[in-house]
């Protein structure tokens, strides 16, 4: 009888342990899917999904205050992408510092780390600009702080590391991203970012065109620029046929001659922004005896002789505003052109922006970056490259830095990249990038040179070329 009594004590325990366990299970919530994750953020809506082999790719919207001072002061919509992998990878934050792409695309430092991917479209670019603009609230601490709420927003969703990154303008972005706000991210890496310190001492750029390349690259480049300008009247006949066929207009630069001397001053710059030594051989080598389409086609292949239209300058208002605002611009001299052939020399981006919108520079807005860079800086990685102009002025670490760098990738452009650097360095800087993503392997804690990107190169979702604008943008 005893028995009888604890073998049915028994059952009835094991059938409450399973009956317990069973709601247990069933209680458990689902998963939530990422998008609805995202879209339940306050201030996050969708505009399309595209789907990527391996990630989920999201556009969005995200609502920003106009002015991070005052955010009861109106809104405006900022357009976001988020590339997702897995919320238990590290998220790498890019900006181009202009407008964002809606198509997948990962940055290098994504590709190395393995992880997902939030891009965001800078501040005033279309259609991310409110709605009447008030210029006067872009400027890079208004813009940092667009980025330190997007991370605020994503974090609770992306809870593992996070880089920024960003080339040219973006690296910029980056770096004033991380002026602002120290400590959102664990490191940044920022490519071939311009540092105009003080905006009118501008001859580290004279004494970079006078030694980049060869001799006989920058003597085919000099002879094409100055034979574009001694050419002028026969040049700006074909430019007026070119404008009035495309309906181009010129109120904002002031005059077709203006803007045609405007594209063939940025001729040599632009060549080497964008191109290599190599390419010297598609330069014509006699300038003064090559055809006038010769000149015209090489001028308009380098610099565009749509940039400065109105409707060139357009869609960069804001770069110019913050270029005559905040960030500078760079002056260069022309000593292989006679001053009688040279009418307006490099012109201010006040000429770039409609007279309607007011603009006053302030000296100490890159001051307080640079010195902030300096003395502060940590886990920051800086690659330039060997013949980029913008990098004739970089950013520059001093003794209060930690855990910081500045490369220079040998012979390369615009387009510099840690995969361009110098075998050493390159596994040098991908270790960096590895551990302050939180996902170097102890075999790269301890062997450096071990280091490799953790995905494998995708054509089609990897970029590597730079990203081409015409006239002088960085």
């Amino acid at each position: 009888m005893r028995k009888a009594l604890r073998w049915l004590l028994a059952l009835v325990v094991l059938i409450g342990t399973v009956s317990t366990a069973g709601a247990a299970t069933a209680a458990e919530p689902k998963a939530v899917d990422i998008k609805d994750r995202l879209l339940s953020i306050p201030g996050m809506s969708l505009i399309e999904e595209k789907p990527y082999t391996g990630y989920r790719f999201f556009v969005l919207n995200y609502t920003q205050p106009v002015d991070h001072r005052h955010p009861s002061k109106g809104t405006f919509q900022q357009r976001i992408t988020v590339l997702h992998k897995d919320v238990n990878r590290p998220t790498v934050f890019y900006t181009g510092g202009y407008n964002v792409s809606t198509n997948p695309s990962r940055r290098e430092p994504t590709q190395i780390v393995d992880g997902n991917q939030v891009s965001m479209e800078y501040r005033y670019f279309t259609p991310s600009r409110p709605a009447p603009a008030d210029w006067s609230k872009l400027d890079i601490w208004q813009a940092a702080s667009d980025q330190h709420r997007i991370f605020e927003a994503l974090k609770p969703v992306y809870t593992k590391n996070w880089i920024s990154t960003g080339g040219s303008k973006g690296g910029m972005t980056a770096t004033y991203y991380e002026r602002f706000y120290p400590r959102d991210m664990d490191g940044v890496v920022a490519y071939v970012a311009p540092n105009d310190v003080v905006n009118k001492e501008d001859s580290a750029y004279d004494r970079f065109f006078a030694r980049v390349g060869t001799k006989e690259c920058r003597d085919k480049l000099n002879g094409v620029q100055r034979e574009a300008l001694v050419r002028r009247a026969p040049l700006e006949k074909k430019y007026a046929a070119y404008a009035a066929e495309n309906g181009y207009t010129f109120s904002t630069i002031g005059s077709l001659d203006r803007a045609y001397e405007a594209v063939v001053l940025d001729y040599v710059w632009g060549f080497w922004q964008y191109s290599t030594l190599a390419d010297c051989d598609g330069i014509p080598a006699d300038a003064k005896n090559a055809t006038d389409e010769a000149i015209w086609d090489s001028v308009d292949t380098i610099s565009g002789f749509s940039a400065y239209t109105d409707q060139g300058l357009e869609t960069y208002t804001p770069y110019y505003y913050q270029a005559g605002t905040q960030l500078g611009a760079p002056t260069i001299h022309f000593p292989h052109i006679e001053k009688k052939y040279v009418r307006y020399g490099y012109q201010p981006p006040r000429n770039f922006v409609p007279r309607s919108i007011p603009m006053k520079f302030e000296p100490s807005a890159m001051r307080d970056v640079d010195t902030w860079v300096r003395h502060n800086a940590r886990q920051m990685l800086f690659v330039y490259g060997e013949n980029d102009p913008w990098g004739a002025e970089p950013f520059r670490l001093g003794h209060g830095a930690r855990d910081s760098y500045v490369m220079t990738a040998p012979g390369m452009n615009h387009g510099a990249n840690v995969a361009g650097l110098v075998p050493d360095q390159k596994a040098f800087a991908t270790a960096r990038i590895l551990d302050w993503a939180g996902v170097a392997s102890a075999k790269v804690q301890e062997n450096p040179s071990a280091a490799v990107p953790l995905a494998a190169f995708d054509a089609r979702l990897d970029k590597r070329d730079v990203e081409r604008e015409p006239a002088l943008r960085p």
